[in-house]
């Protein structure tokens, strides 16, 4: 490719012709989001990889998903781009090609002044997880969520609460530090951190406000608002929005079964 690539353009630039690729990955889910202005591209800047423009004004950005589905479950990864393009308000219509930076957008309405695809920003081997997205708004749901987070959770099962009262009563708050994305100055996002932390704990069986004692006691963050700003409510927010994230997902599992049958 990179010693034909450019003959292929002058070919393209002579002829009139398009040069589209379809990006891939053997490690994440790639997610295009298309018809962006500027300013909605810096409002997802933080989870995206690569920023194109494509005509003047006019940008696609695109997002490496290291927890999403896998390209091979066709239909689950279909879904769950649909439910990324529906929360960041993008194209639903786009399919994952582009066409590729340095070649000309060859669209009738761009004549003659057709505009050179431009990459501005690349950030190699830079990914978001899925928590993160969901976090930011920027993960639809199936259906309509409610219009608050719920104030408790079903009870737990036999086997959660065996679970709540054996050496793993509470998931390990390090581990939730440690697999956090980092932020753009190098440190792990805390809040994010406390949003996961708390999603396992209620997956364990513990209540909302259980929960939300507990972040108190074992989060940073938690503890600098409460200290600094008498913000008790963070920690009861976070768990409310983690209750609300694991009653979703137990709406979604029987929808990706009936998916899933052939």
């Amino acid at each position: 490719m990179r010693r034909t690539i450019g003959r292929i353009l002058l070919d393209a630039k002579r002829n009139q012709r398009n040069v589209i690729i379809r990006p891939r990955s053997a490690t994440a889910l790639l997610i295009q989001l298309d018809d962006f202005t500027a300013e909605k591209v810096a409002e997802v800047e933080q989870f995206v990889f690569m920023t194109v423009c494509t005509s003047p004004g006019n940008y696609q950005v695109w997002l490496a998903v290291l927890d999403g589905p896998q390209e091979s479950d066709k239909e689950v990864a279909r879904q769950f781009r649909t439910r990324v393009r529906r929360g960041a308000g993008a194209d639903q219509s786009a399919t994952g090609a582009v066409r590729i930076a340095g070649s000309l957008n060859f669209k009738a309405k761009y004549a003659p002044a057709f505009p050179m695809i431009e990459i501005v920003r690349f950030e190699p081997g830079k990914t978001v997880m899925t928590a993160a997205l969901e976090e930011a708004g920027l993960l639809a749901a199936h259906e309509e969520p409610p219009s608050q987070p719920p104030t408790s959770v079903p009870h737990p099962t036999p086997r959660q609460r065996a679970q709540a009262s054996g050496p793993w009563h509470w998931p390990d708050y390090q581990q939730s530090l440690r697999g956090a994305p980092l932020k753009d100055n190098g440190t792990p996002d805390r809040s994010l951190a406390d949003f996961m932390w708390c999603k396992w704990a209620i997956q364990r069986g513990h209540g909302i406000e259980e929960t939300a004692e507990k972040l108190a006691e074992v989060s940073a963050t938690a503890q600098e608002r409460i200290r600094m700003k008498g913000d008790q409510g963070y920690s009861l927010l976070t768990a409310r929005n983690a209750a609300a994230a694991v009653e979703r997902d137990r709406e979604r599992r029987p929808f990706l079964k009936r998916t899933a049958r052939p």
